[in-house]
């Protein structure tokens, strides 16, 4: 006849040690996304709740033309010298009113806390020609409120 064996073993209960906080815990949000967009091969941009540019990859910068990305960084998106140059989908190419300027992407991700993606139609500096994007913009969040957005650009070719 077999009869069951149970052994019993008493230890210490588990403690978990303090630990000393890394570095990243100490960097906020906006700044680690900041890092990554103008290390980006992709044309991106961040902009904070107040729609000012905290960072923009270095072919974000050229696709939009915006010049150099370090030299546009707290300045406003729009509206400003060396600002994102908005046009109108009319043939004349007109500017955008306020009303549709709320509704691109990076600004309308920030007001609805959403993923925003649309189309958009830039007017470089000091050029002739326009650019179509195709923006898609996400909000980036920190203790549960929106402090900026992330965009990333392609352009439509036609």
């Amino acid at each position: 006849m077999r009869v069951a064996h149970v052994e019993l073993s008493l230890s210490g209960a588990f403690v978990p040690q303090a630990r000393t906080p890394i570095e990243s815990e100490f960097v906020s949000n906006i700044d680690r996304w900041a890092s990554t967009v103008w290390q980006a091969v992709e044309p991106c941009l961040v902009i904070d709740v107040g729609a000012t540019i905290v960072a923009v990859s270095p072919s974000g910068s050229e696709l939009l033309g915006l010049g150099k990305g370090a030299e546009v960084v707290g300045k406003p998106l729009l509206g400003g010298e060396g600002a994102l140059q908005l046009i109108d989908f009319t043939a004349g190419g007109g500017d955008l009113s306020d009303q549709e300027r709320e509704k691109i992407p990076p600004l309308l991700a920030l007001s609805s806390e959403r993923l925003a993606r649309g189309l958009m139609r830039i007017q470089p500096l000091g050029d002739e020609r326009h650019v179509t994007v195709d923006a898609i913009a996400t909000p980036l969040l920190e203790n549960g409120r929106v402090i900026a957005t992330l965009t990333f650009f392609s352009a439509i070719r036609y």
